[in-house]
């Protein structure tokens, strides 16, 4: 029996249906020692009780991926407010029930987006379950029984891989959504590696080491995170797991696709239905310039200048509109002074040179 805990966050926000297929998924995985943590982020509509709902048995999730497991039911659950985290216990008898008998589930006051919605998740994890290894898990997403079991299986002996990402592939099992974060020289995109190719094209894909996971199914050793910080929740939502990559290997880490751990992602839903499109353009467009700020050598951005200028003026729109011209100023400044804060420029200088591609 593998004996390494894991603490799989998994954040909702407006999307229970997508959230308990996800759960239905977890529960019928082959590893034998995990703890799901559920995160909502003050859910408008009534996820907490349809979530409840369904750990009674009282919904029947339907999916093309699995038959529903009615032999499990119901789920305990743990529940607590995000002001109780401080100081709350776990019951004993609650601890050694089985992995697919038991949810925790945490209530936030507000929406603390992806980054703070998954820290305070990840906070609980190791201050109260103390896991070997931290897995952020979207919510839109439906995991193979083996994903998990593959996962640590192949990183858990090599302390040089702080993180590792499953295989993404779109609901139709035919549509790569990642094969991990990719850095292009041209026009300096941060994008996912093969996002919208057919699966059919890389008969021979296997196991290779990547820039850095994208967070809808990505493993980290707990140490590595306590080591180099969680996410940073400046970001809100989007580019966050990228920041975390640069740290990851800023620290010495590598990062790793591991393919027969395979994991279907719908793509898009797990932020939440009902934000703007406008709102999503600002935190893309403010957050790519972060991470450039943050880690790029100046002569990449001076050799894209007429995008950057771009950006900079869409983002300058976008904050008017929202009120947010003070806090965007305020997020490039701290983003400045952290790439000043760097220690070793050198490191970060091989860094690009080897994944700016």
């Amino acid at each position: 029996m593998v004996k390494e805990k894991v603490a799989i966050v998994i954040l909702n926000y407006n999307g229970w249906q997508d959230t308990i297929e996800c759960l239905e998924s977890v529960y019928q995985i082959d590893y034998p020692n995990y703890d799901v943590i559920l995160v909502d982020n003050a859910s408008s509509e009534d996820s907490i009780v349809k979530i409840k709902e369904y750990c009674d048995g009282k919904i029947k999730v339907e999916s093309k991926f699995f038959e529903y497991n009615p032999n499990n039911k119901p789920i305990m659950v743990a529940e607590y407010e995000k002001n109780e985290l401080e100081d709350c216990s776990i019951d004993p008898d609650f601890r050694n029930l089985p992995s697919n008998r038991k949810l925790i589930l945490i209530k936030n006051d507000r929406n603390y987006g992806f980054a703070g919605g998954n820290n305070i998740g990840v906070r609980f994890a190791m201050k109260y379950l103390k896991p070997e290894f931290i897995l952020f898990l979207n919510n839109d997403t439906v995991v193979d029984e083996k994903f998990l079991m593959s996962l640590v299986g192949k990183i858990k002996d090599n302390s040089i891989i702080g993180s590792a990402q499953s295989l993404l592939l779109r609901k139709d099992c035919e549509t790569i959504d990642s094969l991990g974060q990719e850095l292009k020289m041209r026009g300096l995109q941060i994008s996912d590696k093969a996002m919208g190719e057919k699966i059919s094209n890389y008969k021979d894909i296997k196991d290779a080491e990547i820039f850095g996971p994208c967070c809808a199914a990505a493993i980290y050793r707990s140490e590595v995170l306590n080591k180099i910080g969680f996410f940073d929740e400046d970001f809100f939502y989007i580019y966050e797991d990228v920041d975390l990559s640069f740290r990851n290997r800023l620290a010495g880490f590598k990062s790793y696709l591991i393919v027969d751990s395979m994991v279907f992602h719908k793509r898009g839903i797990s932020g939440g239905k009902d934000k703007t499109i406008s709102m999503k353009s600002y935190f893309s467009l403010r957050n790519y310039l972060s991470i450039l700020i943050r880690y790029y050598p100046s002569n990449l951005i001076i050799r894209n200048l007429p995008k950057i200028l771009y950006i900079i003026s869409r983002l300058f729109v976008s904050s008017l509109y929202f009120k947010k011209l003070n806090e965007t100023i305020m997020f490039f400044y701290k983003s400045l002074r952290y790439r000043y804060s760097i220690e070793d420029k050198l490191k970060l200088r091989m860094i690009i040179k080897e994944w700016v591609r």
